[in-house]
């Protein structure tokens, strides 16, 4: 079943007129027979809105109860039983009411597109997911009912009903949007003029963004690639904290600024085993820039600037958005921050922006497993202060006149060893507690400078300080052990949950799979081998990285065995042990990856043998019926002539003879036909490409129609196009004589072309009945008769034959429909090395 299509009605603000234009929509296609309802539609009591309402169709509302008062939503089961063509669905964001189906009213609408049911709906700009924020700072209300931007760019039309702001201020005060007595406060708040404009500019820009994107669809479509520049790619620098989703909205809307832009989000995380900055919130940033069309990358680096600048000049990234440091202004002390090296060190090709944010300058406060595995500088301050901390103690309490007690002595020292377990763990605790008792021993206990104690009473003090400085060091250092291995399992259930995930709805290739092994471990490179027996070589069935792969899992720093006869290989680092339990995890995946792209594969011969089977039962049936009808033409025309028992006149004899003649070209037009769809089917098609005029080539594909049923118009200023003359003329000849078929006599067919960047377009236009578009496809299929018309006689293989021979010369053939009525064929074909059109106007076909 094919998908349906979708047509969102986008206006800047409430009140412009878009339920009024999809009722004014649903309305025309009722009048030409469309099977359209009223799936669920909104009048807020505007009395012309609801008036559009009579003559439609109304679906019958779900009655819902929630806290006491009873709700109205659509039916979306009700709707999927009346299956009608076309579905009006008002309020495309709208969040549906608990116990509904879905949560939100566009889920609702993706499930009657997925049954086949064309639908049309509307939506505010306001309401778009990546426009939130700035919404917000314009108007001062945060829309709390959104659509992702995914969802509208989807939409196979987008129209924009605008209207300027005085006009929707003047329709507002006649009353026409709400009641009377919620007029003015509505002027004086939301919608005041500088709202209106700000919102109005928002949707066309949006909507302007969308034009390009349906030319740049159309540039890829004819491989046109000499217009325009590469796209945007702008990297996201997440933190895990709070900020990142209005970083992650502000770097969508700077990619929407530009057609094709891309966003890609990244999290830093340290280059020394994993980590993980904060579980949830990173989970909702990954959900929210998926939402958007972006992707969510998790990076291992142990300095964060260089690891983000490397990621980013590894993607080709063009811009990169980075939020205001949280950090508090004395922190300053100890560096400038990520975001400023990161402009520094960013170059000229790099662009960075710093987003301001409510968190800035607040402090990190987020909720990130501290004591996870202590890094170098960590662990020499924790010596440090263990060992020299003592030293300079005693020396600051020597140079004192005053005598603070051996009580509190202790105590200063006691302090040093938990501060040295917080740093460098339980070790440099233990020497400091050693060290301090040593030097309380011979400077604070009588005799003075003297490793003796002359009372029993310091000796049971001391013994007493030791033990509990080596307890209160063990505790400190086990707690942060803990709360690593607590980080350590959050970190690696994060990543088996994405990864079992991923894989299960096949959404992960074994490339990405073996990419987010090398991201997640900091390699360099990630392989993955197999072999047939014990015996056997080894082979690379996947690796990504910059190394070169590896042949062997002896030669790689890190091999995990899959079975008997696959090993996951790594190079870069030696992991520790701990490690080994998600790579395990990740290997047996890649195996599963592995085997799915197989079946897949298998899958797909599977289907191309069926296919074959299809094609030879066609041509079966062809050679029994569509071949003998003319050679019976032909064996009766004969039989007749060579009949002695009746003498023919000329006239009769040369109807005979001009039906044999028509039946033997009819014939010879079938074979020819059935012996090039055989060659395609077979792959032997081989083009003999060379520079050639089209006023060559297009002419001498003509000499099968009537020169009457033709208007041929090829400009002398289009550039040599790069072809096989003889498959470019079959294939025009067999679009051609398609065209002549179906066009009503009278109407002769057009044949032009025109010159497109590095393409050439030929256009066969006839005013024939034409195709549905959700049938354009299947015409070009072998052996398919659109309608099967009467005025058919051939096998249904020309227009496959055309598109065949057009894709094995380096163009393409599309059904367009003609305007007016009918069908244009449209074939594209390359321009000659050199060459420069004369002209670069763009087709009429394109419209926005």
């Amino acid at each position: 079943m094919a998908r349906g299509k979708l047509r969102i009605y986008l206006g800047a603000a409430p009140g412009v007129g878009k339920t009024y234009a999809m009722l004014s929509e649903a309305h025309r296609r009722v009048e030409r027979g469309t099977d359209c309802v009223v799936a669920f539609v909104e009048h807020h009591g505007r009395p012309r809105t609801e008036v559009m309402l009579h003559g439609l169709e109304q679906v019958p509302r779900r009655e819902l109860e929630y806290r006491g008062t009873r709700f109205t939503e659509m039916d979306v089961d009700a709707v999927l039983e009346r299956a009608p063509a076309v579905a009006l669905v008002d309020e495309l964001p709208h969040t549906n009411i608990p116990g509904s189906r879905n949560a939100k009213r566009w889920q609702d609408v993706e499930e009657l597109l997925a049954a086949g049911i064309h639908v049309i709906s509307t939506c505010n700009i306001q309401h778009l997911e990546s426009l939130g924020d700035v919404v917000e700072s314009i108007t001062g209300v945060r829309q709390r009912e959104t659509v992702p931007d995914e969802v509208a760019r989807r939409a196979d039309q987008i129209e924009l009903v605008d209207m300027s702001p005085h006009a929707l201020r003047r329709r507002m005060a006649h009353g026409n949007i709400y009641q009377p007595n919620k007029v003015d406060a509505a002027l004086s708040n939301y919608f005041r003029l500088g709202n209106l404009t700000a919102l109005r500019e928002l949707a066309l820009l949006w909507v302007a963004d969308r034009v390009d994107e349906y030319l740049q669809e159309y540039r890829r479509e004819h491989r046109v690639s000499k217009i325009w520049g590469s796209r945007e790619r702008i990297v996201v620098g997440l933190t895990g904290g709070p900020e990142g989703r209005t970083l992650i909205r502000r770097a969508a809307r700077l990619a929407e600024k530009g057609a094709g832009g891309e966003v890609l989000a990244v999290y830093i995380g340290r280059s020394d085993g994993l980590a993980s900055g904060s579980p949830k919130e990173l989970a909702v940033q990954r959900t929210l820039i998926e939402d958007l069309g972006g992707t969510f990358h998790h990076v291992m680096g142990e300095d964060i600037p260089s690891a983000l600048l490397e990621f980013a000049r590894g993607v080709n990234a063009t811009q990169i958005v980075l939020g205001t440091s949280r950090r508090k202004a004395w922190q300053y002390l100890f560096g400038p921050g990520v975001g400023a090296t990161v402009a520094v060190d960013s170059g000229p090709d790099l662009d960075v922006h710093i987003v301001t944010h409510e968190a800035a300058a607040k402090g990190h406060g987020l909720p990130v497993a501290r004591g996870a595995r202590l890094g170098r500088s960590r662990i020499i301050w924790g010596w440090l202060v263990g060992s020299a901390g003592p030293a300079l103690l005693t020396l600051l309490l020597m140079s004192t006149d005053a005598s603070l007690g051996l009580a509190n002595d202790m105590l200063l020292f006691l302090m040093l060893t938990v501060a040295a377990a917080l740093l460098g763990g339980f070790l440099p605790a233990l020497t400091s507690a050693l060290v301090g008792s040593l030097l309380l021993n011979a400077f604070f206990t009588a005799p003075m400078n003297r490793l003796s104690i002359a009372e029993p009473k310091n000796i049971l003090a001391l013994v007493i300080f030791v033990l509990v400085a080596m307890s209160v060091a063990s505790v400190v250092d086990l707690a942060a052990r803990r709360t690593h291995q607590a980080a350590r399992l959050r970190a690696e259930s994060e990543i088996l949950s994405f990864l079992a995930g991923s894989v299960l709805r096949g959404e992960t290739t074994l490339d990405a799979l073996l990419e987010r092994v090398r991201e997640t471990f900091a390699m360099d490179s990630v392989a993955l081998l197999e072999r047939e027996s014990e015996t056997a070589p080894w082979t690379c069935t996947g690796s990504v990285g910059d190394a070169s792969p590896i042949e062997r899992p002896e030669d790689a720093d890190v091999d995990m065995p899959v079975g008997d006869h696959m090993a996951l290989a790594l190079s870069g680092r030696v992991l520790p042990a701990e490690d080994r339990r998600v790579l395990a995890a990740f290997a047996a995946q890649a195996a599963v990856v592995l085997d799915r792209q197989r079946l897949q594969s298998q899958a797909d011969h599977a289907r191309k043998l069926a296919e074959g089977d299809r094609i030879r039962t066609a041509l079966l049936a062809a050679v029994s019926h569509d071949l003998r009808t003319p050679l019976a033409g032909i064996k009766a025309s004969v039989t007749s002539l060579r009949s002695d028992d009746i003498e023919w006149s000329d006239e009769d004899q040369a109807e005979l003879l001009a039906a044999i003649e028509e039946s033997t070209d009819r014939l010879d037009q079938l074979v020819g036909n059935l012996l090039d769809m055989s060659r395609l089917q077979t792959g032997t098609v081989t083009p003999l490409i060379r520079e050639i005029d089209l006023d060559e080539v297009v002419p001498m594909a003509l000499g099968g129609v009537p020169e009457d049923s033709i208007v041929l118009d090829i400009p002398e200023v289009l550039p040599m196009v790069a072809v096989d003359p003889g498959l470019l003329e079959r294939a025009v000849a067999n679009i051609v004589e398609n065209a002549v078929k179906y066009s009503p006599d009278g109407e002769p067919v057009l044949v032009n072309a025109s010159a497109l960047a590095d393409r050439v377009e030929i256009r066969v236009a006839d005013r024939g009945p034409g195709v549905p578009d959700d049938a354009k496809d299947r015409i070009f299929a072998p052996f398919q008769r659109y309608g099967d018309a009467p005025r058919g006689t051939g096998v249904g293989l020309g227009l496959a034959v055309a598109r065949g021979f057009a894709e094995a010369i380096g163009g393409t053939l599309d059904a367009e429909d003609t305007p007016g009525g009918g069908m244009t064929m449209v074939l594209t074909v390359p321009t000659a090395a050199g060459q420069v059109p004369a002209s670069a106007d763009l087709p009429a076909a394109i419209t926005s």
